[in-house]
């Protein structure tokens, strides 16, 4: 089976056939969608923003992650779904996108960026978990992530231009 037919596949799925047959269900996903882009995201940047000097700098790394995780993770879960809902409804469609394509490449550098700072940054935040300037690969690990989330986002917003109206 190629990747064209899983597309066709998925749109012929019950999910897929209510996304795009349903009045409301697509209103409300995208709806959806926005607020977990907005809670996870914007509590990222924060994060992002720390491990590059700038922001909540009387805060320790540690400390922030921890009180920022209980809101980034479920809304990224929540993000995570309803896209996938969104997606399983317009899925040749966005085979075809460009703009789906570096959102998609956008979403993987992100997710490399987090498991590398993870596995390998984080490993060492002891003796800088409260300085006010982090060393320089906490810093580029801030900066990859925001990057990446605004390349998600900007092309997100241009799928919406450029694929969904040919929809309808």
């Amino acid at each position: 089976m190629s990747l064209f037919e899983l597309c066709q596949w998925l749109e012929a799925t019950s999910i897929g056939v209510h996304v795009r047959e349903d009045i409301w269900t697509f209103p409300v996903l995208i709806a959806v969608h926005m607020l977990g882009l907005t809670l996870s995201v914007g509590t990222l940047l924060w994060f992002d923003l720390r491990l590059m000097g700038f922001g909540v700098s009387n805060c320790s790394v540690s400390r922030l992650y921890r009180r920022l995780m209980p809101l980034m993770l479920p809304s990224f879960l929540i993000m995570a779904v309803s896209g996938s809902m969104i997606f399983a409804g317009f899925a040749t469609l966005a085979y075809e996108n460009v703009y789906f394509k570096i959102k998609l490449a956008a979403l993987v550098v992100a997710g490399l960026n987090a498991m590398l700072f993870h596995v390998f940054t984080e490993k060492r935040l002891g003796p800088w978990d409260d300085a006010r300037v982090l060393p320089f690969p906490a810093r580029v690990a801030g900066f990859v992530s925001i990057l990446a989330w605004l390349t998600v986002i900007l092309s997100g917003r241009m799928i919406s231009y450029t694929m969904y109206n040919a929809g309808f």
